[in-house]
């Protein structure tokens, strides 16, 4: 029988129609016959004398369901559209069979046959569809019971899921869980709602490897909470889009995996219009590594914001080109004014970078053009001291000489107490601007210090969920390494308000949340995959999670502050660091000693020049301080917030 039905599944629509019509061009005359024969009580009525209406029960319906459009309607998904089609059809023929009986006229025809003869067709016609689409429901449960899901949230979202699944037949749903206790019990679309607490047993009973939640409009941080308490259960967790979605008959139902923002479960907090736009809107902007994970971003947010120009400078051709691209479809339909400005050029190339800002009279710069992989700046140390101290400092000269009222640097948190070269280097770009805030107050230069952004070329999730996917191993640094997570969107919208407080050599911390555990974040979502992690105690799991040890350069925890304090903004989540700050006459002369370091390719000396003037910083393996020479240098520092 289920061959019977994938037989007919393959055959083409027109070949359905075709059949649909067939089987009504015979049905409707069968009625016709029963409603003589209930209507004379006989078991073989004489009907040769009634023949025109027989030939106008076939010959009116028919084309009037085609009319009316009833053979486009696919059987196992007709609703009430293909029910009207039907009544519509059987009245009409109905009033036809009544005018022929008349006009012919048909004697010995009974006057009550054509209402016997509507009820019967509505029967008849009505019952066929639904014993097919029956079959095929039957067919589908039987095929798709090899895939059980609980679904949960029994709302709206969650009823139409069901009604999806259900029609699909890819996935068989079993149960509701929900969290309102006035649901545990009943009925719904003909599963169970259950409790949240249950989901072990329905495991059991019905073999269920999978959960699809139902619940789009859940705050982050309740559906983070909901998501961590089906962690033990062994379940593949999947969400579903708005209903929206669901009901677009046109796009499949397309679940997506849970996402590590999901499993954090930050809360969103709305941005303040006024520091959104104040460096941005009706100005012309300008974004440095406009290419890159942040860059992009913001470039893409600040568009949005309606700048008068925004000019993107990346040295990537290919990931100009990307941005471009990007940045074209969102002027179309988001912002057909504004005009975007692509240009390949080094951010270390002074006469370059003034020139663009004086041309496109640039009045606020987003300095993004940064390397930061850690241990690829470690293996690279000239070029990116070269790329991220000395092209922070020749943008931030031209933006002085070209008149630019706003620079904000992009920093990270590996600026704070730094073991690497490339928290070093950052360090350094910061106390650059800072001091050249002193020396040039018609700029007003600020940083922006955060940690890791999901979904960056970075960020260490993607190649979880690529080893995951893989089948493993998941290789993990170190069981004790934390990080702070933030997703981009959210970090280039701090970024933009920040911007907008800045006074002139500000320090802004982005509230990151808690530090995640990264070894207990990659046991997470092993588990919210629907896999078992192999260890110790469980030989048989199906992924194993492997320590590789920190790379050279790589801190155990990252730290947002250098000192002790930090106050509030006008953002709950942006926070004012009060450090101190090396003057320009003192940095200077370091800076210039490290860049000819730099063109000598002397990797120890820059170094050594480094940590002589950055507080807490560190190199692994080495440890300079002021008891190994008298190279080290020790400059006032002047305090500033």
């Amino acid at each position: 029988m289920m061959s019977i039905f994938a037989l007919m599944d393959r055959l083409s629509s027109g070949r359905k129609q075709a059949i649909a019509l067939a089987i009504d061009t015979v049905m409707l005359p069968f009625a016709l016959w029963c409603a003589i024969a209930l209507r004379l009580g006989e078991w073989a009525p004489d009907v040769v004398a009634f023949w025109p209406a027989f030939l106008v029960s076939a010959l009116v319906c028919v084309p009037v369901f085609g009319t009316l459009g009833l053979y486009r309607h696919i059987v196992r998904y007709m609703g009430r559209d293909a029910f009207v089609a039907i009544l519509k059809g059987v009245t009409i023929t109905s009033i036809a069979i009544t005018a022929v009986a008349y006009m012919v006229p048909l004697t010995g025809f009974p006057r009550s046959v054509p209402v016997i003869f509507w009820l019967l067709s509505l029967v008849y016609v009505t019952g066929t569809r639904f014993l097919v689409r029956t079959y095929a429901e039957s067919v589908i449960e039987h095929v798709s019971r090899s895939n059980p899901v609980v679904i949960y949230g029994a709302g709206e979202t969650g009823i139409e899921l069901a009604r999806q699944l259900q029609q699909a037949g890819d996935h068989f749903p079993v149960a509701f869980l929900d969290d309102d206790p006035t649901l545990h019990g009943r009925v719904i679309h003909g599963l169970q709602v259950h409790a949240p607490g249950e989901l072990g047993q329905l495991t059991v009973l019905h073999r269920v490897r999978e959960v699809m939640l139902a619940m789009p409009h859940t705050p982050p941080r309740q559906r983070g909470r909901i998501i961590a308490a089906l962690e033990p259960f062994g379940v593949r967790v999947r969400m579903i889009p708005d209903i929206g979605g669901l009901l677009a008959r046109s796009s499949p139902l397309q679940p997506r995996d849970v996402q590590i923002e999901d499993v954090l479960g930050r809360d969103e907090v709305d941005p303040l219009d006024h520091l959104l736009e104040g460096s941005v809107r009706d100005r012309s902007v300008m974004v440095t590594g406009g290419g890159g994970s942040i860059g992009s971003e913001l470039c893409r947010q600040i568009m949005r914001l309606q700048p008068t120009r925004l000019v993107v400078v990346e040295h990537s051709e290919f990931a100009l080109f990307q941005i471009e691209n990007d940045l074209r479809d969102i002027a179309e339909v988001e912002a057909p004014g504004v005009s975007f400005v692509p240009l390949l050029g080094n951010v270390t190339d002074d006469a370059f970078m003034r020139r663009t800002m004086e041309a496109f009279n640039v009045e606020t710069v987003y300095h993004a053009a940064a390397y930061k992989h850690v241990h690829l700046v470690e293996q690279n140390v000239v070029p990116g001291i070269v790329n991220n101290t000395f092209g922070t400092l020749a943008t931030a000269k031209a933006a002085v000489q070209a008149g630019v009222r706003r620079f904000i640097l992009i920093s990270t948190d590996k600026a704070v107490r730094t073991s690497n070269v490339m928290g070093a280097s950052k360090r350094l770009a910061e106390m650059a601007l800072q001091a050249m805030q002193e020396e040039h107050p018609e700029t007003c230069f600020s940083m922006v210090r955060f940690g890791n952004v999901l979904g960056s070329s970075g960020s260490v999730v993607p190649l979880f969920l690529k080893q995951i996917e893989t089948g493993g191993p998941v290789t993990v640094r170190h069981p004790e390494v934390t990080r702070y997570f933030m997703t981009i969107s959210e970090a280039v919208e701090l970024v933009l308000q920040s911007g907008s407080m800045a006074t002139g050599g500000d320090v802004f911390l982005l509230d990151m949340g808690r530090p995640v555990n990264i070894h207990e974040l990659a046991r997470r979502l092993v588990r919210l995959k629907g896999f078992s992690i192999r260890d110790d105690l469980y030989p048989d799991g199906d992924i194993e999670i492997r320590f590789t040890g920190l790379k050279p350069g790589e801190k155990m925890h990252e730290e947002l502050l250098i000192g002790s304090a930090a106050t509030g903004t006008e953002h709950r989540k942006i926070l004012r660091a009060e450090e101190a700050f090396v003057r320009w006459a003192e940095l200077e002369p370091v800076l210039d000693e490290l860049r000819e370091d730099c063109e000598r390719f002397d990797v120890e000396a820059c170094k050594h020049r480094m940590l002589s003037v950055i507080d807490g910083a560190s190199f692994a393996p080495e440890r300079h301080d002021a008891s190994q020479g008298a190279d080290i240098l020790e400059l006032p520092r002047t305090r500033s917030s």
